[in-house]
């Protein structure tokens, strides 16, 4: 990725689908390790009954976790969304924050299993939650990571010439 947290930040922020919903990015870890978005409810953000939108609520985590994770691992992977599951648990009212973690040993946990070239499939998981502190929603996504072929053949290169020596 040719981004910096702090060029993605803005770009993130003036994205329209984002500015419609009403989601800013917050922050991004200079080491990508961690995302921080915020959804304020309003007279322009709300539903019919006065809360978040439940598609907004997942659209604060929806791209992030990939775009952690991407220049963690560095271009020899493909990373995509796989999954999401979101449990609503309070109604979402005033401003909403999301803080995603991807930690420098999750990702080395992930490069070992992708090191064979098989996909893996990784859950992560972060609340949102409300001024108070309270829990809005629970959010999990699954995020597809696969070593590209090219990447295969070199690593198994590697691994030949340590073993021949």
């Amino acid at each position: 990725m040719k981004f910096t947290p702090r060029t993605l930040k803005l770009g993130m922020r003036a994205w329209p689908p984002f500015l419609g919903a009403g989601i800013s990015v917050r922050h991004i870890a200079d080491d990508w390790s961690r995302a921080e978005v915020t959804l304020r409810v309003n007279s322009l953000t709300r539903n019919a009954l006065g809360t978040a939108f439940g598609g907004s609520l997942s659209s604060m985590t929806d791209p992030f976790y990939v775009l952690l994770l991407m220049p963690q691992l560095g271009e020899d992977y493909y990373v995509w969304d796989a999954s999401a599951e979101i449990d609503f648990v309070k109604r979402g009212r005033g401003k909403l924050t999301a803080v995603m973690h991807v930690p420098a040993s999750t990702v080395e946990d992930i490069r070992a299993r992708a090191a064979s070239g098989d996909r893996t499939l990784t859950w992560f998981e972060c609340d949102i939650t409300d001024e108070s502190g309270d829990v809005v929603a629970h959010v999990r996504r699954q995020v597809y990571v696969r070593l590209q072929p090219h990447a295969r053949k070199s690593n198994a290169e590697t691994a030949m010439s340590v073993i021949s020596h």
